[in-house]
């Protein structure tokens, strides 16, 4: 491939080695993780399985393309863990790994480890808790999918039919990517304990939700935070039973109480009720004594970017298990005394403190909670620069995170929360160790000097004076040189752009292209106060799109080596869809070209979604209103109640309001359209639509869709493609050099893909792809 880029391409950032999140032991000596890279060349795939000893910095292989998951220490020095490891016919193997530096690192694997016990499913999670303050037994529990009957369900053994059809006779017919079936995600429990010859041992993994109608983990997204386990009770959320998922966002916390962990007797659930609260639950955690238990709650049904309140239960065992507000302040809206929404919670290693994560202008923060909750608590702030996207405490009162930033994509650090507060927050005072798994990006060619953040007018003043944009440059930037803007627009749109790594969308991609990115934090990003996010609602072509008008404008007149006259704009989501708003109005005829990737182009099409609370809610209500609807059921009644919630009489005109589709007339500057088959949220229908209307109206476009891809482009070798078609497709409308200058015509554009796909092509008879 003939690359005119600089040293961090595309196939760089693809091919890196992606590091998971680390899982420290007791006394923070050692840490297991998991990493993953593809080669490009061999077209595979390589993982491996390695202990980091935190003093010297030296990192040990355990395992080497082993399928596993789900690290757990089963001691406090950092000798013996618990993993999950793919087995053979679907199975799963509970495994017990020795990570002990006095194993030869040439020993394989299978020198390294025994199977404890199997699961006879797919099944994922797993987390553990010991049962005595000093012994070897330990409670597990893992998720797995259950059959309607309540037992495991392994797709390998499923007998298969003979006809594909499938009938329903209500809403939610498919999520994100698949046709949702009758088998359901479920939490499976049992004893993990030494036996007689020293070795560990698991009973049969039986199932906690059996007989309940309650599905946990949620899909698609739903894992490990979805639920904990103390020594004599499992606490998860689940989807309220009686509310229709595709037009409810509400969540219940339940308590299932276990008497005896190798047995299934003795099983009591309880709902905690959650007054006023009435959206998504997440992030629930039992106090490590097992007594309190902790989770974050939204007040919305049918808004999943309310703001997350923290909630928490002083005494798990007791007859009410109403929970106490944390911040709450008195208010009669709910914004309570903090206005961050955090994103998970956890608690110190003895139940002192909590510690959240949180969303903070372009960062995710780490900030340290009191248990004990007062009118006079308030958040302390641990860490600065960075997105953490995980922490864990250890025994010494340290907390070990895991997290990322635009150049380096893991990073490892411990912080120590008692460090006098004088800079913490300011600078990462807090911060005693640190391991890089790119050196801080110069592995990749990159520096932390190429981010920096701008502030520029905000269209509605009553909410915020000025949005945040995040703005990475090359890193080989000549102040005495000019280069073209390529403006990122994130999706959501209840979103952000921040300081943190990604594989699909990586800021330092297009910089090192040769562009200066600008990726402007609009009206509805998240980490800015709640009311700013609210402000989206009714509103998504209005403040959004004036404030990037805005930006644009700032950007051409005040920021450094910026040509606004070569600029282009790139979207996905709802990011798409502001593409396609941007192309019906003024601010189109200033882009050289955009990119519009699985975007809304009817806000009528969003009626094919799965999850039609999002427009409902977004939008403002249904986009019809039939006052004389008579339900004749109670479950009628309600959803129909849900459905018509908000409701004004302005609704349907908010709805074509900011309908892109409206302004068609408009559309005429050339436009890259990406769009998948098997992206459930926003139908392939609106990406074929959109770029019909432009090779209809003669405007230069492109299409670019995989069979294969859902709302994000995963697989290694089309995320490759789509970073092709796109830098190219960018580069040539600006005046930058190709970034591949192969044929697309020949197999090597398509990295080996295209001799595939007309073989498939073939197969059902429509033949080749050039005809």
């Amino acid at each position: 491939m003939v690359q005119k880029a600089m040293h961090f391409t595309p196939e760089v950032l693809l091919s890196a080695p992606r590091r998971s999140a680390g899982v420290p032991n007791a006394l923070g000596t050692k840490v297991l993780y998991t990493t993953s890279s593809y080669n490009f060349q061999t077209h595979s795939k390589t993982s491996e399985l390695h202990v980091l000893e935190v003093k010297s910095g030296a990192s040990l292989v355990l395992a080497k393309d082993e399928e596993i998951s789900d690290l757990s220490w089963l001691d406090d020095e950092g000798i013996a863990f618990v993993c999950l490891q793919s087995g053979t016919n679907g199975c799963t193997n509970v495994c017990i790994g020795d990570a002990t530096w006095t194993v030869r690192p040439e020993d394989a694997w299978s020198k390294r480890h025994y199977v404890a016990g199997t699961i006879d499913a797919p099944a994922g999670n797993l987390k553990i808790v010991r049962l005595q303050e000093e012994g070897k037994e330990f409670a597990f529990v893992v998720s797995a999918r259950a059959k309607k009957d309540g037992c495991l369900f392994n797709p390998e053994k499923a007998k298969k039919t003979h006809s594909t059809g499938r009938l329903y006779d209500s809403l939610y017919v498919r999520h994100w990517d698949t046709w949702v079936g009758s088998e359901r995600n479920s939490l499976w429990y049992g004893k993990l304990s030494e036996n007689k010859h020293g070795k560990f041992q698991t009973s049969k993994p039986m199932n906690a939700l059996k007989g309940t109608g309650l599905e946990c983990p949620i899909p698609p997204f739903g894992g490990a935070d979805n639920f904990d386990l103390g020594r004599d009770c499992i606490i998860f959320v689940a989807k309220d039973p009686h509310l229709n998922p595709a037009l409810n966002t509400k969540s219940n916390v339940y308590v299932v109480g276990i008497e005896s962990w190798d047995r299934p007797e003795g099983c009591a659930l309880r709902k905690v009720p959650i007054p006023g609260f009435e959206g998504a639950s997440t992030s629930p955690v039992v106090s490590p004594d097992g007594k309190k238990a902790a989770f974050l709650s939204m007040k919305t049904n049918g808004y999943e970017a309310d703001k997350n309140e923290i909630l928490v239960l002083p005494d798990l065992h007791a007859k009410d298990l109403t929970p106490q507000r944390a911040f709450a302040a008195k208010d009669s809206n709910f914004a309570g005394s903090w206005d961050r929404s955090p994103s998970s919670i956890t608690f110190g290693a003895y139940g002192e403190s909590f510690y959240v994560t949180a969303e903070e202008q372009g960062r995710s923060r780490l900030f340290m909670i009191q248990a004990v909750l007062t009118a006079e608590s308030e958040p302390r702030r641990l860490t600065a620069k960075g997105y953490v996207s995980d922490c864990k405490p250890l025994q010494d009162g340290r907390i070990f995170i895991s997290g990322s930033t635009v150049v380096d994509n893991s990073f490892y650090a411990l912080v120590d929360p008692y460090v006098p507060p004088k800079d913490c927050g300011v600078l990462d005072t807090c911060i005693t160790w640190t391991n890089s798994n790119s050196n801080q990006g110069s592995k990749f060619g990159l520096d932390p000097s190429q981010l920096s953040f701008i502030w520029t007018p905000a269209s509605n003043k009553a909410v915020s004076r000025e949005i945040q944009s995040v703005v990475v440059k090359p890193s080989t930037f000549d102040s005495s040189k000019k280069y073209p803007v390529a403006y990122l627009i994130h999706g959501g749109p209840q979103g952000s752009w921040a300081d943190n790594w990604s594989t699909r969308w990586n800021p330092a991609v297009f910089a090192e292209q040769g562009y200066i990115v600008v990726a402007p934090n609009v009206t509805g990003s998240t980490g800015y106060g709640q009311k700013f996010t609210d402000s989206i609602r009714r509103n998504w072509g209005g403040d959004p799109y004036q404030d990037i008008v805005n930006c644009f404008q700032w950007v051409g007149e005040n920021l450094e080596g910026a040509d606004n006259e070569r600029a282009v704009a790139l979207g996905a989501s709802y990011g798409g869809y502001m593409i396609n708003w941007i192309q019906g109005h003024d601010l189109g005829r200033k882009f050289k070209a955009l990119v519009c990737h699985d975007g809304i182009l009817s806000t009528a099409g969003m009626l094919a979604t799965e999850e039609l609370y999002f427009p409902l809610h977004d939008l403002g209500g249904t986009p019809w209103f039939d006052p004389g609807y008579d339900a004749s059921t109670e479950g009628e009644r309600r959803n129909a109640a849900q459905a018509h919630r908000n409701f004004d009489a302005s609704t349907l005109a908010d709805w074509r309001q900011w309908d892109p589709s409206e302004r068609f007339a408009n559309w005429s500057t050339p436009q890259l359209v990406i769009h998948s088959s098997k992206d459930y949220r926003i139908t392939i229908s609106d990406g074929l639509a959109a770029f019909n209307v432009l090779q209809a109206r003669g405007v230069e476009s492109q299409f670019l869709t995989f069979p294969d891809e859902n709302h994000f482009v995963l697989k290694p070798e089309n995320s490759l493609l789509w970073h092709k078609v796109v830098l190219n497709w960018c580069n040539k409308h600006v005046g930058l050099p190709a970034f591949t200058e192969e044929d697309p015509e020949t197999e090597e554009f398509w990295g080996g893909v295209r001799r595939e796909r007309e073989q498939v092509v073939e197969m059902v008879g429509l033949g080749k792809p050039e005809t």
